[in-house]
């Protein structure tokens, strides 16, 4: 199975080669020789001598989870070695940030034979996490074979991940038996890894690590204090994380709201920052002046009525400025994203129907009773210019996401507790 897995990939990735190297292009250097396991030698000599504990975060969301954890796993083992790597140029930037800390930041090698024992080699990991969602055949096995504990944390498995996982049971099977240990967020995500062929004494739900993240505690951020001269005192309708065809909605949302409440100013993030050009189109098309997050230095008279977000390691960070918050990908069959950042800072969410990555954390804020949801344009607009109009209604709606958050923390501690067992 592992061999027609292998084919498959290879098959995959040539199909889809052209993208991401347009992409890896946009976005920075595609780090060809890291994906192919392969790096300074430096850098190997160093890591096979502290040999790190490995933690894998796909992403930006996953890199979020990282930093939470090792901050935590450090505050016990301070002298503790670690290696982060991700698959995006953007969870790399994230990971950065977040966890400044690590020997390296690398990118996960391909998951075929030999990247994967290269890397393996070149790292000597004491241990391995992989975060949420990430399990690599190959990898698993390598791992395997050289007697590398994997453990899964802050573990989930979606619904549409599911019906696909079904697809190849007998494949997941067998890789879910190279797992030690799986910390899943949820009692349906353990369901489903287990029905999926995971050992019931190697799964233990131990919640969202997400809950616990700290950032709205620090300091704000200097380099917003610009953002947050110009918009002081007016309306601001934050909307976050937005994938392709949500920002027409958006938009059109924004007309209406902007017609019955001059003064409102949109902040508008992209999820992805190589779309900044195709949606400052977009703004064009619908006669919204707007001006970039980067441009702003303070410097400017009047502002226009939308920022476009165009910078990375902000967005939780303006989420603070919001009178609302919508969260994106939730429009579209995306799977949703996280709408705990706005939550730390007691701000009314609002997200739309399609919520699968977070879907215990959705129905969780929406058993306050509170109108969350949304399904289009026309919604959107009626809600924000409802919270916009009651402060007193917008209060309560971020008191109670609040609460949600606080009542749900924990998570991070459990896990640690469980991975010092594998140290």
């Amino acid at each position: 199975m592992r061999a027609l897995y292998s084919i498959g990939l290879f098959l995959a990735l040539l199909t889809h080669l052209p993208r991401i190297l347009r992409r890896g292009g946009r976005r920075g250097p595609f780090g060809l020789a890291e994906r192919l396991g392969r790096y300074p030698e430096s850098l190997t000599i160093r890591l096979r001598e502290k040999r790190p504990l490995w933690l894998h975060a796909v992403s930006v969301g996953e890199a979020v989870v990282g930093g939470i954890l090792l901050s935590r796993l450090r505050a016990r083992r301070s002298g503790l070695p670690f290696l982060v790597s991700t698959v995006t140029a953007t969870g790399r930037e994230v990971a950065r940030e977040r966890i400044p800390q690590a020997e390296a930041h690398i990118y996960f090698p391909l998951d075929f034979p030999g990247p994967v024992a290269r890397a393996l080699t070149a790292v000597k990991p004491r241990l391995v996490l992989l975060t949420e969602g990430e399990i690599w055949p190959n990898f698993l096995e390598a791992c395997h074979l050289r007697d590398v504990p994997v453990l899964l944390v802050n573990g989930r498995v979606s619904d549409r991940s599911f019906r696909r996982c079904q697809l190849v049971t007998p494949l997941y099977r067998r890789v879910l038996k190279r797992i030690a240990l799986f910390c899943m967020q949820g009692e349906g995500d353990a369901r489903r890894i287990l029905t999926l062929g995971a050992d019931p004494e190697r799964v233990v739900v131990t919640g969202n690590i997400k809950y616990d993240d700290e950032e709205a505690n620090d300091q704000f951020p200097a380099r917003l204090a610009p953002v947050a001269r110009l918009v002081d005192g007016r309306p601001v309708w934050v909307a976050g994380s937005t994938h392709r065809g949500e920002e027409g909605p958006v938009l059109q949302a924004f007309h209406e709201i902007k017609t019955a409440v001059p003064g409102s100013i949109l902040v508008l993030a992209p999820r992805h920052p190589e779309r900044i050009p195709e949606v400052e189109m977009l703004l064009r098309e619908a006669g919204l002046p707007f001006v970039r997050r980067s441009a702003l230095t303070g410097g400017a008279a009047e502002l226009p009525s939308v920022v476009l977000v165009d910078t990375m390691g902000e967005l939780s960070h303006l989420y603070a400025l919001a009178t609302v918050a919508f969260v994106g990908g939730s429009l579209v069959p995306v799977g949703g994203h996280n709408i705990l950042e706005p939550a730390r800072y007691r701000r009314p969410i609002l997200f739309g129907p399609h919520m699968d990555n977070f879907g215990e954390v959705a129905e969780a804020f929406l058993g306050e009773g509170t109108p969350h949801q949304v399904r289009d344009a026309p919604e959107l607009a009626a809600r924000v210019l409802n919270l916009f109009r009651d402060p007193a209604a917008a209060h309560r709606m971020g008191e109670a996401a609040y609460r949600v958050l606080t009542r749900n923390r924990g998570a991070a501690e459990r896990t640690v507790t469980l991975i010092e067992r594998y140290l």
